[in-house]
């Protein structure tokens, strides 16, 4: 397994206390996403900023990773979660973008407030 899957310090420290795993798939999913719009809002503008949103975003991964509740979508949280790591800390050897990754979130984040 590569160490850059698995570099993140945990900054959401409140919703790793058990509030976000209230929240619904598509509203962690559309979360995540928020952090990965920061990114590439921030990408070419402010490292420091961009690198703050990434770290947020694998934060987010990793506790809907550890929520039992999607087991059963384990492989694609994790696969995604893959890529987004391959994008931004790889050889980008799937090819994808940070605007590609965010326009697959946003498809979340809309779900989420629709089921509000």
């Amino acid at each position: 397994m590569l160490s850059w899957l698995f570099m993140s310090k945990l900054i959401h420290v409140d919703s790793a206390k058990g509030r976000w795993q209230t929240l619904s798939l598509a509203e962690q999913m559309g979360n995540i996403g928020s952090e990965i719009n920061r990114a590439l809002k921030f990408q070419e503008k402010n490292k420091e900023r961009f690198e703050n949103a990434i770290n947020r975003a694998l934060d987010l991964f990793d506790l809907t990773i550890e929520d039992p509740r999607w087991s059963h979508r384990l492989k694609e949280i994790t696969r995604v979660r893959e890529v987004f790591c391959n994008t931004v800390f790889s050889d980008n050897e799937y090819n994808t973008s940070l605007d590609d990754l965010n326009q697959y979130f946003y498809l979340f984040a809309l779900a989420a407030r629709k089921n509000e």
